[in-house]
């Protein structure tokens, strides 16, 4: 024992991280979360089988952080592996399939190493190999099923690594790293995580005592002065003093108290704080406040609503915003010339459109954005000049077109968003370095970028995107650390990506998505509680899966269909009324069925197809011009056709999926439209009618590899158009 701890001791490095190249996010995650792991101060010094507790957990090696300049890879490799107390293991179906993770546990096995190799369980399924027809789940790499001898022979013995789960449904991050930390150090588990309790407790014992001592001030000074406010009209100015005093508390809980809770991530005492003001706020009267005190309230409320609203929380931040509504009206009704009023008031009118519209709730949303235009319009002619004004009409602009977007009528909503790019252009001349309007100049380009490829213009649409894109990465670079520029950036890289792939240029689309998909993964391992976050890993990683499954790559396919699938489950459980989750989990869905069947399992493709038209359907008759929900659905019906074996059936699915198709009135010139109709007509053996579509598509440059494949197989000849392509080339300015 002494021997080993000795050993343990002397080796440079603490632990050794082995992880393939698309769990990164997880690895830098784990390398951090290690590195900067306070150890409980009544732990360190004390002995256990692998040497004395160490004061903190650093340096641990990740090749990115200390390979940057090596020449010889391996060599390294195996000198650090040399140096590591301790091998830990990213495990996902991409590192089961890493021949680096599994070289790189083989030759830690080799070294004497196998007892002090621990796992991080981030996607797939531990063992799954050993389950016939499920291989493709598999996490752990081969040198972890089974153990290997001193030259490297393969044994019968199973091995069982102590494994760290992250998963939905798993230990959760701060569980997980505990674990890991106690097979580290060779401490109990239960010891550990007490002592980190502790020691978390003190950390939070300060803001915690801050946040419960005001809110019972609060509650204290709210008594009295509802108290006062019984006495004579002496005591009046004294509970006025107090309500006022109250009033400050609260503002000083929803601003900088709820900044450093969030800092120490301590989401649960935030959210209470939240909550014990706005009961607070539904408590106390409003007719004897003055206009200051009505003023914060009404942006405290809108604060308390935002947060919900950046939750999930869409009924929570629906009250939130309406109590702030009516406090702001009745501010407006007091002094309608008071233009920063009348913006507030609009801003918080907006963003009960935004809920709106989250639910599914068309006409509410629209009713809701035109109340807010109808207040700035007015404001406008009094105060021209004013640039805040200006960015709410801009984002009045954007939300009234994407109303009109989905209701299918384009013409109207390209009116709103070329004005909405008008707007922008001008307040970015006269704010220069306004981040905000930059971004949103941005989302104008994008806006303009969907409707042109409605129109079937894709040179135009990948123009637009690639404006965009420049801009987001101008601002991310700016401001590295800011979670809402990285996921600006990531969204319109994959919408970017998802262009070009539709143009035929694969390569450069996949590489784009590919980096949304990590991007994404990086924001949900900073903040697991980041709905957008987790919403664009299982978006972008449906939309990946397709494009491996067309490249032949059936287990990346799986692997990344896998991973959306249950972030999908977990956002729609958590809210079952937002229309945007309900349409991404079906067309996760529809891509399963479609992975099912080229598994030769027909029962779980048709399974997998029809539960995606159970979703999608109600959402189509509810809103029958959304483009996002059309184009889902046909793709579901012509999945469900593909599997079914029964043929009237599926005759039934194609024959519906043209009427629809068909029936469109404004941008039925889309591209992918076309393309799901030449689908059904090609598969109901109408070739003919099939052949203007395809003439069609192949003017327009569309070269998505299912249409080139579909086409490949009947044997119709689909060849490069080489003007389409020039003209897709100048739109990114020739990169790749």
């Amino acid at each position: 024992m002494v021997a080993q701890r000795s050993a343990t001791t002397a080796r440079r490095y603490r632990a050794f991280i082995s992880y393939s190249h698309r769990d990164k996010a997880w690895a830098a995650w784990l390398h951090r979360a290690l590195e900067t792991y306070a150890i409980p101060h009544r732990l360190i010094g004390r002995v256990t089988d692998l040497g004395a507790v160490p004061k903190r957990l650093a340096p641990v090696f990740r090749d990115t952080d200390e390979l940057a300049t090596a020449r010889d890879l391996g060599q390294k490799v195996t000198e650090a592996l040399t140096q590591s107390a301790c091998l830990l293991v990213v495990c996902s179906p991409e590192a089961a399939l890493s021949r680096w993770v599994d070289e790189e546990v083989r030759t830690y096995q080799r070294l004497g190493g196998t007892e002090r190799i621990f796992c991080l369980v981030v996607a797939g399924e531990p063992n799954a190999s050993r389950i016939p027809g499920r291989g493709a789940e598999e996490c752990f790499p081969p040198a972890l099923r089974q153990r290997y001898d001193a030259e490297g022979n393969l044994t019968a013995d199973v091995i069982e690594p102590l494994a760290a789960d992250v998963r939905p449904g798993g230990d959760g991050k701060t569980d997980a790293l505990c674990k890991l930390v106690a097979g580290m150090l060779g401490l109990d588990l239960d010891m550990l995580k007490r002592r980190d309790l502790q020691r978390r407790a003190r950390r939070a014992v300060a803001l915690s005592a801050v946040a419960v001592a005001v809110t019972v001030v609060t509650t204290i000074l709210a008594i009295n002065a509802t108290l006062a406010r019984r006495d004579a009209v002496a005591a009046s100015h004294v509970a006025e003093r107090r309500q006022k005093n109250a009033e400050d508390l609260v503002a000083f809980m929803l601003g900088d108290l709820n900044d450093k809770l969030a800092q120490v991530s301590r989401l649960d005492i935030l959210e209470a704080v939240d909550d014990r003001a706005m009961a607070y706020f539904q408590a106390q009267p409003s007719n004897e406040l003055s206009d200051r005190a009505l003023l914060q309230r009404a942006t405290a409320l809108e604060k308390i609503g935002s947060v919900r609203l950046d939750q999930g929380r869409l009924e929570a931040a629906l009250v939130s915003y309406e109590a702030a509504r009516t406090v702001a009206a009745r501010l407006v009704a007091e002094t309608p010339a008071d233009v920063p009023r009348q913006v507030l008031l609009a801003e918080i009118t907006t963003f009960i459109g935004m809920v709106h519209w989250r639910q599914g709730r068309l006409d509410d949303a629209q009713q809701s954005f035109a109340g807010a235009r109808s207040l700035l319009s007015g404001a406008e002619q009094a105060a021209p000049d004013n640039n805040d004004l200006h960015f709410q009409l801009a984002m009045l602009d954007n939300n009234m077109g994407r109303v009109m977007e989905t209701r299918g009528a384009l013409d109207e909503a390209e009116k709103h968003y070329r004005d909405m790019l008008d707007r922008l252009q001008r307040l970015a001349h006269a704010t220069p370095h306004d981040a905000d309007v930059a971004e949103w100049l941005g989302a104008a380009h994008y806006n303009l970028g969907k409707l042109a490829l409605m129109r079937g213009e894709l040179a135009e649409a990948i123009t637009r995107y690639a404006d965009d894109e420049a801009i987001q990465a101008r601002l991310s670079r700016a401001d590295p650390k800011d979670a809402s520029r990285r996921d600006s950036l990531l969204t319109v890289q994959a919408i970017l990506g998802r262009a070009q792939v539709l143009a035929g240029d694969v390569s450069a689309g996949t590489e784009r998505l590919q980096r949304a998909v990590d991007s994404a993964h990086a924001l949900v391992a900073l903040d697991a509680t980041n709905t957008d976050a987790q919403e664009h890993v299982a978006l972008f990683s449906t939309q990946l899966a397709r494009l491996r499954r067309l490249a032949g790559d059936a287990t990346g396919a799986s692997s990344l269909i896998a991973t959306a699938l249950p972030i999908f489950a977990a956002l729609h459980k958590q809210d079952p009324e937002n229309a945007a989750w309900k349409r991404e989990y079906a067309e996760a869905r529809s891509e399963a069925s479609i992975q099912a069947l080229l598994r030769g399992d027909a029962a779980a493709a048709t399974t997998a197809a029809h539960e995606a038209l159970q979703v999608l359907e109600p959402l189509r008759a509810a809103q029958p011009a959304d483009r996002a929900t059309l184009l889902a659905t046909l793709d579901a019906r012509l999945a469900a056709a593909a599997a079914t074996r029964d043929t009237a059936a599926a005759r039934a699915l194609r024959e519906a999926s043209l009427r629809d198709a068909q029936a469109v009135i404004s941008g039925q010139a889309d591209p992918r439209l076309v393309a799901l109709r030449v689908e059904a007509l090609l598969a109901l053996g109408r070739h003919d009618e099939a052949e203007a579509a395809i003439r069609g598509l192949w003017s327009a440059g569309y070269r998505d590899p299912a249409l080139v494949q579909q086409l490949r197989r009947v044997h119709i000849e689909y060849p490069v158009n080489e003007v389409a392509q020039r003209e897709r080339v100048a739109a990114t300015g020739g990169s790749r």
